[in-house]
Protein backbone atom coordinates (compact mmCIF):
# COMPACT_ATOMS: atom_id res chain seq x y z
CA UNK A 1 0.00 0.00 0.00
CA UNK A 2 1.49 3.49 -1.16
CA UNK A 3 1.52 6.17 1.03
CA UNK A 4 -1.85 8.39 0.87
CA UNK A 5 -1.50 12.01 -0.44
CA UNK A 6 -2.85 14.76 1.48
CA UNK A 7 -6.47 16.01 1.34
CA UNK A 8 -5.93 20.04 0.03
CA UNK A 9 -8.11 21.40 3.38
CA UNK A 10 -5.36 19.75 5.55
CA UNK A 11 -2.42 20.57 3.21
CA UNK A 12 -1.35 23.95 5.38
CA UNK A 13 -0.35 21.52 8.51
CA UNK A 14 2.02 20.01 6.36
CA UNK A 15 3.56 23.26 3.79
CA UNK A 16 3.75 26.67 4.09
CA UNK A 17 2.78 29.16 1.20
CA UNK A 18 5.77 30.94 0.38
CA UNK A 19 6.53 34.19 -1.93
CA UNK A 20 8.79 34.20 -4.42
CA UNK A 21 13.02 33.86 -3.40
CA UNK A 22 14.92 35.36 -6.52
CA UNK A 23 13.59 37.92 -8.78
CA UNK A 24 12.14 36.13 -11.79
CA UNK A 25 15.13 35.76 -14.18
CA UNK A 26 16.10 38.88 -16.87
CA UNK A 27 15.10 36.31 -19.81
CA UNK A 28 14.43 37.14 -23.67
CA UNK A 29 10.95 35.52 -24.48
CA UNK A 30 10.30 34.27 -27.80
CA UNK A 31 7.80 34.63 -29.77
CA UNK A 32 7.11 32.05 -32.54
CA UNK A 33 5.23 32.20 -35.71
CA UNK A 34 4.96 30.26 -39.16
CA UNK A 35 4.81 32.45 -41.97
CA UNK A 36 4.94 31.98 -45.42
CA UNK A 37 7.14 34.20 -48.27
CA UNK A 38 10.86 35.45 -48.58
CA UNK A 39 12.52 35.56 -45.84
CA UNK A 40 11.83 38.23 -43.40
CA UNK A 41 13.71 40.39 -41.46
CA UNK A 42 11.76 41.92 -38.65
CA UNK A 43 11.80 45.34 -37.86
CA UNK A 44 10.40 46.44 -34.28
CA UNK A 45 7.94 49.62 -35.42
CA UNK A 46 7.02 50.77 -32.01
CA UNK A 47 7.06 50.48 -28.44
CA UNK A 48 4.57 52.20 -26.23
CA UNK A 49 4.01 52.13 -22.88
CA UNK A 50 0.44 51.48 -22.06
CA UNK A 51 0.36 51.11 -18.22
CA UNK A 52 3.31 53.04 -15.80
CA UNK A 53 1.81 50.82 -13.03
CA UNK A 54 2.03 47.72 -14.63
CA UNK A 55 4.84 48.25 -16.83
CA UNK A 56 2.74 47.33 -19.49
CA UNK A 57 4.17 47.58 -22.97
CA UNK A 58 2.77 47.47 -26.21
CA UNK A 59 5.48 46.45 -28.70
CA UNK A 60 4.69 46.08 -32.87
CA UNK A 61 7.32 44.30 -35.33
CA UNK A 62 6.93 44.50 -38.50
CA UNK A 63 7.44 41.64 -40.65
CA UNK A 64 8.02 43.10 -43.97
CA UNK A 65 8.23 40.24 -47.58
CA UNK A 66 5.31 38.05 -46.36
CA UNK A 67 2.97 36.16 -48.37
CA UNK A 68 -0.58 37.31 -47.85
CA UNK A 69 -3.39 35.51 -48.42
CA UNK A 70 -1.67 32.39 -48.27
CA UNK A 71 -2.28 30.05 -44.96
CA UNK A 72 1.25 28.88 -42.91
CA UNK A 73 0.68 25.58 -41.19
CA UNK A 74 2.83 24.71 -38.85
CA UNK A 75 4.92 21.20 -39.21
CA UNK A 76 3.88 18.25 -37.58
CA UNK A 77 5.48 16.16 -34.81
CA UNK A 78 7.52 13.12 -35.17
CA UNK A 79 6.67 10.78 -32.53
CA UNK A 80 7.81 7.06 -30.75
CA UNK A 81 5.11 4.38 -30.06
CA UNK A 82 5.39 2.70 -26.92
CA UNK A 83 4.00 -1.15 -26.68
CA UNK A 84 1.85 -1.93 -24.53
CA UNK A 85 3.60 -5.27 -23.18
CA UNK A 86 6.90 -3.82 -22.65
CA UNK A 87 9.07 -3.84 -19.63
CA UNK A 88 8.15 -0.90 -17.96
CA UNK A 89 11.12 1.40 -15.72
CA UNK A 90 10.69 0.91 -11.71
CA UNK A 91 9.76 4.53 -10.42
CA UNK A 92 12.60 3.68 -7.54
CA UNK A 93 15.54 3.60 -10.17
CA UNK A 94 14.19 6.91 -11.77
CA UNK A 95 13.21 9.20 -9.25
CA UNK A 96 14.60 12.39 -10.47
CA UNK A 97 12.43 12.08 -13.41
CA UNK A 98 9.62 12.17 -11.62
CA UNK A 99 9.31 15.08 -8.95
CA UNK A 100 8.39 17.83 -9.40
CA UNK A 101 10.23 21.79 -9.77
CA UNK A 102 9.51 24.89 -7.81
CA UNK A 103 11.72 27.67 -9.28
CA UNK A 104 13.14 30.07 -6.59
CA UNK A 105 11.42 33.38 -9.04
CA UNK A 106 7.98 32.20 -8.43
CA UNK A 107 5.94 32.36 -5.58
CA UNK A 108 4.43 28.93 -3.66
CA UNK A 109 0.14 28.65 -3.12
CA UNK A 110 -1.71 25.99 -1.81
CA UNK A 111 -5.01 27.23 -3.84
CA UNK A 112 -4.93 29.48 -6.81
CA UNK A 113 -6.24 32.88 -5.88
CA UNK A 114 -9.85 33.84 -7.47
CA UNK A 115 -10.18 36.18 -10.23
CA UNK A 116 -10.30 39.72 -9.22
CA UNK A 117 -13.90 41.32 -9.97
CA UNK A 118 -12.88 43.75 -12.52
CA UNK A 119 -12.42 40.01 -14.67
CA UNK A 120 -15.25 38.14 -13.44
CA UNK A 121 -17.28 37.08 -16.51
CA UNK A 122 -20.77 35.78 -16.76
CA UNK A 123 -20.92 32.10 -17.83
CA UNK A 124 -21.34 31.45 -21.60
CA UNK A 125 -23.11 28.01 -20.88
CA UNK A 126 -25.32 26.96 -18.40
CA UNK A 127 -24.23 23.50 -17.72
CA UNK A 128 -26.80 23.45 -14.41
CA UNK A 129 -29.57 24.58 -16.55
CA UNK A 130 -33.03 23.15 -15.45
CA UNK A 131 -34.31 20.93 -18.20
CA UNK A 132 -37.74 21.85 -18.99
CA UNK A 133 -40.09 20.37 -21.57
CA UNK A 134 -38.53 18.58 -24.27
CA UNK A 135 -34.91 20.42 -23.89
CA UNK A 136 -32.08 18.12 -22.65
CA UNK A 137 -28.56 18.98 -21.48
CA UNK A 138 -25.92 17.37 -22.01
CA UNK A 139 -23.67 18.32 -19.30
CA UNK A 140 -21.29 16.05 -16.82
CA UNK A 141 -21.31 19.32 -14.36
CA UNK A 142 -22.80 18.12 -11.07
CA UNK A 143 -24.52 20.56 -8.87
CA UNK A 144 -22.95 22.54 -7.02
CA UNK A 145 -20.46 23.44 -9.50
CA UNK A 146 -17.76 23.41 -7.57
CA UNK A 147 -15.08 24.80 -10.13
CA UNK A 148 -13.95 28.86 -10.28
CA UNK A 149 -11.44 30.09 -12.75
CA UNK A 150 -8.04 32.09 -12.22
CA UNK A 151 -5.30 34.23 -13.55
CA UNK A 152 -2.76 33.11 -10.31
CA UNK A 153 0.96 32.30 -12.29
CA UNK A 154 2.31 31.04 -8.59
CA UNK A 155 3.25 27.27 -8.62
CA UNK A 156 1.81 25.03 -9.19
CA UNK A 157 -0.87 26.23 -11.07
CA UNK A 158 1.24 28.22 -13.65
CA UNK A 159 2.52 24.82 -14.89
CA UNK A 160 -0.95 23.88 -16.05
CA UNK A 161 -1.81 25.56 -19.45
CA UNK A 162 -4.19 25.74 -23.07
CA UNK A 163 -3.04 22.88 -25.17
CA UNK A 164 -3.95 23.91 -29.15
CA UNK A 165 -3.44 21.36 -31.89
CA UNK A 166 -4.18 20.93 -35.81
CA UNK A 167 -7.47 18.86 -35.09
CA UNK A 168 -8.97 21.68 -34.26
CA UNK A 169 -10.64 23.24 -30.80
CA UNK A 170 -8.67 23.10 -27.60
CA UNK A 171 -7.83 21.11 -24.52
CA UNK A 172 -5.83 21.13 -21.18
CA UNK A 173 -2.04 19.90 -20.16
CA UNK A 174 0.61 20.08 -17.45
CA UNK A 175 4.36 20.19 -17.76
CA UNK A 176 5.69 17.02 -15.86
CA UNK A 177 9.38 17.90 -16.89
CA UNK A 178 11.69 21.05 -18.24
CA UNK A 179 10.43 20.59 -21.87
CA UNK A 180 7.80 17.77 -21.22
CA UNK A 181 4.03 17.89 -21.17
CA UNK A 182 1.20 15.73 -20.37
CA UNK A 183 -2.13 15.87 -22.08
CA UNK A 184 -4.38 13.70 -23.83
CA UNK A 185 -4.67 11.33 -26.90
CA UNK A 186 -7.82 12.33 -28.28
CA UNK A 187 -6.85 15.86 -28.73
CA UNK A 188 -3.96 15.36 -30.82
CA UNK A 189 -4.28 14.93 -34.82
CA UNK A 190 -2.72 11.53 -35.82
CA UNK A 191 -1.51 11.06 -38.95
CA UNK A 192 -1.29 8.19 -41.05
CA UNK A 193 2.14 6.61 -42.81
CA UNK A 194 3.95 7.35 -44.42
CA UNK A 195 4.26 10.61 -44.11
CA UNK A 196 7.61 11.85 -41.64
CA UNK A 197 5.18 13.44 -38.80
CA UNK A 198 2.77 11.10 -37.03
CA UNK A 199 0.72 13.64 -35.40
CA UNK A 200 -0.11 17.43 -36.73
CA UNK A 201 1.07 20.61 -34.67
CA UNK A 202 0.64 21.24 -31.00
CA UNK A 203 1.10 24.48 -29.45
CA UNK A 204 1.38 24.54 -25.47
CA UNK A 205 0.59 28.35 -23.60
CA UNK A 206 0.79 27.90 -19.96
CA UNK A 207 -1.09 30.14 -17.42
CA UNK A 208 -3.27 31.31 -21.00
CA UNK A 209 -5.72 33.53 -19.45
CA UNK A 210 -7.38 35.61 -22.05
CA UNK A 211 -4.86 35.52 -24.82
CA UNK A 212 -2.45 36.83 -22.58
CA UNK A 213 0.62 34.31 -22.27
CA UNK A 214 2.84 35.30 -19.74
CA UNK A 215 5.47 32.31 -20.14
CA UNK A 216 5.24 32.47 -23.96
CA UNK A 217 4.63 30.08 -26.14
CA UNK A 218 6.04 26.71 -26.69
CA UNK A 219 5.64 23.65 -29.77
CA UNK A 220 6.06 20.12 -29.68
CA UNK A 221 8.66 18.44 -31.87
CA UNK A 222 7.98 14.57 -30.39
CA UNK A 223 5.18 12.80 -28.86
CA UNK A 224 5.19 9.72 -27.21
CA UNK A 225 2.16 7.29 -27.45
CA UNK A 226 0.80 4.20 -26.13
CA UNK A 227 -2.60 4.21 -28.06
CA UNK A 228 -3.71 6.84 -31.06
CA UNK A 229 -7.08 7.65 -29.58
CA UNK A 230 -9.42 10.12 -32.15
CA UNK A 231 -13.06 9.61 -30.59
CA UNK A 232 -15.26 11.46 -30.48
CA UNK A 233 -16.12 8.48 -28.61
CA UNK A 234 -13.54 6.71 -26.59
CA UNK A 235 -13.72 3.00 -25.78
CA UNK A 236 -12.51 0.79 -22.72
CA UNK A 237 -9.18 -0.30 -24.21
CA UNK A 238 -8.68 4.02 -25.16
CA UNK A 239 -10.07 4.85 -21.95
CA UNK A 240 -6.83 3.66 -19.89
CA UNK A 241 -4.25 4.66 -22.71
CA UNK A 242 -5.89 8.68 -23.57
CA UNK A 243 -2.56 10.22 -22.52
CA UNK A 244 0.83 11.66 -24.44
CA UNK A 245 3.78 13.02 -23.47
CA UNK A 246 4.81 15.92 -25.89
CA UNK A 247 8.58 17.14 -26.04
CA UNK A 248 8.76 20.72 -26.43
CA UNK A 249 11.39 23.03 -28.72
CA UNK A 250 12.08 25.16 -25.16
CA UNK A 251 12.55 23.85 -21.74
CA UNK A 252 9.57 26.11 -20.62
CA UNK A 253 9.68 24.39 -17.35
CA UNK A 254 12.56 26.38 -16.06
CA UNK A 255 10.23 29.30 -16.46
CA UNK A 256 7.24 27.85 -14.72
CA UNK A 257 8.46 24.55 -13.06
CA UNK A 258 6.76 21.62 -13.52
CA UNK A 259 4.75 18.95 -11.19
CA UNK A 260 5.69 15.73 -10.37
CA UNK A 261 4.16 12.23 -10.94
CA UNK A 262 2.97 9.00 -9.51
CA UNK A 263 1.58 5.98 -10.45
CA UNK A 264 -1.98 5.87 -9.09
CA UNK A 265 -3.13 3.20 -6.04
CA UNK A 266 -6.00 1.49 -5.42
CA UNK A 267 -5.52 1.85 -1.90
CA UNK A 268 -6.70 5.67 -2.27
CA UNK A 269 -10.31 4.98 -3.97
CA UNK A 270 -12.36 6.75 -2.18
CA UNK A 271 -10.18 9.20 -0.78
CA UNK A 272 -11.02 13.03 -1.38
CA UNK A 273 -7.17 14.03 -2.18
CA UNK A 274 -7.12 15.46 -5.76
CA UNK A 275 -7.48 18.74 -7.36
CA UNK A 276 -7.61 19.19 -10.69
CA UNK A 277 -7.10 22.22 -13.51
CA UNK A 278 -8.39 22.56 -17.02
CA UNK A 279 -9.87 25.26 -19.84
CA UNK A 280 -13.43 24.29 -20.14
CA UNK A 281 -15.88 25.73 -23.25
CA UNK A 282 -18.84 26.80 -20.48
CA UNK A 283 -16.71 29.12 -18.52
CA UNK A 284 -15.23 32.02 -20.26
CA UNK A 285 -15.44 29.52 -23.62
CA UNK A 286 -11.91 28.00 -22.45
CA UNK A 287 -9.81 30.98 -22.54
CA UNK A 288 -9.77 30.76 -19.04
CA UNK A 289 -8.28 28.36 -16.54
CA UNK A 290 -10.77 26.35 -13.74
CA UNK A 291 -9.90 25.17 -10.41
CA UNK A 292 -11.61 22.13 -8.60
CA UNK A 293 -10.28 20.42 -5.81
CA UNK A 294 -11.82 17.68 -2.62
CA UNK A 295 -13.45 14.89 -4.76
CA UNK A 296 -12.17 11.22 -5.11
CA UNK A 297 -10.60 9.21 -7.51
CA UNK A 298 -11.69 5.26 -8.29
CA UNK A 299 -9.25 3.22 -10.12
CA UNK A 300 -10.58 0.43 -12.20
CA UNK A 301 -10.34 -2.55 -9.85
CA UNK A 302 -10.70 -5.17 -13.20
CA UNK A 303 -7.53 -3.82 -14.96
CA UNK A 304 -4.17 -4.09 -13.79
CA UNK A 305 -2.58 -0.61 -12.62
CA UNK A 306 -0.65 -0.38 -15.70
CA UNK A 307 -3.21 1.13 -17.37
CA UNK A 308 -6.18 2.21 -15.61
CA UNK A 309 -9.17 4.26 -16.11
CA UNK A 310 -10.32 6.45 -13.19
CA UNK A 311 -13.85 7.34 -11.87
CA UNK A 312 -14.91 10.73 -10.63
CA UNK A 313 -17.45 13.01 -10.36
CA UNK A 314 -15.33 16.27 -10.66
CA UNK A 315 -17.02 18.84 -12.73
CA UNK A 316 -16.03 18.39 -16.00
CA UNK A 317 -16.85 19.97 -19.20
CA UNK A 318 -15.15 19.81 -22.91
CA UNK A 319 -12.01 21.51 -23.27
CA UNK A 320 -10.65 20.16 -19.91
CA UNK A 321 -9.81 16.92 -21.24
CA UNK A 322 -5.74 16.34 -20.78
CA UNK A 323 -5.70 18.77 -17.77
CA UNK A 324 -3.84 16.87 -14.95
CA UNK A 325 -5.29 14.96 -11.72
CA UNK A 326 -2.87 15.95 -8.56
CA UNK A 327 -2.39 15.56 -5.15
CA UNK A 328 0.03 16.71 -2.75
CA UNK A 329 2.39 14.37 -0.50
CA UNK A 330 4.00 15.22 2.95
CA UNK A 331 7.91 16.59 2.53
CA UNK A 332 7.37 17.97 -1.07
CA UNK A 333 6.49 21.61 -1.96
CA UNK A 334 5.34 20.24 -5.36
CA UNK A 335 2.39 18.31 -6.28
CA UNK A 336 2.11 14.90 -8.37
CA UNK A 337 -0.31 14.05 -11.20
CA UNK A 338 -1.67 10.45 -11.02
CA UNK A 339 -3.90 10.83 -14.33
CA UNK A 340 -5.04 12.72 -17.08
CA UNK A 341 -8.98 13.74 -18.14
CA UNK A 342 -10.09 11.83 -20.89
CA UNK A 343 -14.21 11.44 -20.61
CA UNK A 344 -17.59 12.14 -19.76
CA UNK A 345 -20.75 10.80 -19.39
CA UNK A 346 -24.16 11.43 -17.88
CA UNK A 347 -23.10 9.68 -14.81
CA UNK A 348 -19.27 9.86 -14.28
CA UNK A 349 -16.48 11.14 -15.60
CA UNK A 350 -13.43 9.20 -16.10
CA UNK A 351 -9.41 9.79 -16.24
CA UNK A 352 -6.67 7.71 -17.80
CA UNK A 353 -3.33 6.77 -15.97
CA UNK A 354 -1.42 4.03 -13.96
CA UNK A 355 2.11 3.05 -14.11
CA UNK A 356 2.20 3.05 -18.04
CA UNK A 357 1.34 6.58 -17.99
CA UNK A 358 4.73 7.11 -15.67
CA UNK A 359 6.79 4.73 -17.89
CA UNK A 360 5.78 7.05 -20.93
CA UNK A 361 7.05 10.02 -18.27
CA UNK A 362 10.54 8.45 -17.39
CA UNK A 363 11.57 7.36 -20.82
CA UNK A 364 10.48 11.18 -22.66
CA UNK A 365 12.46 12.99 -19.42
CA UNK A 366 15.31 10.25 -20.02
CA UNK A 367 15.33 10.71 -23.86
CA UNK A 368 15.05 14.46 -23.90
CA UNK A 369 16.69 16.97 -21.17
Amino acid sequence: MSEKPIPLKELHKHLEERDARAAAPDVSMTKTMFLVGREPVPEVRSVQRVDADDGLFRVDLELPRVAIGVHAIPPGVEGTKLPARRKLFREEDHPDALVGFLPDHLPLRIKPAKLDKRFVAAKKIDALGKQNGKLRWATTVFAPDNRYTFNDTAFPWCTAGRVETSSGGWASGVMVGPRHLLTCSHAIQWINPPNPYVAGWIKFTPSYFDGSEPFGVAWGTHIYWQQQVSGPTIDGTEARNDYVLVVLDRRMGDLTGWMGSRTYDDSWDGGNYWSHIGYPGDLASGTRPSFQNGFSLDGDDTEPATNQAMYHKADVWPGQSGGPFFGWWANEPWPRVVADQSWQNSSTNGASGGSNMVDLIIRGRNDWA
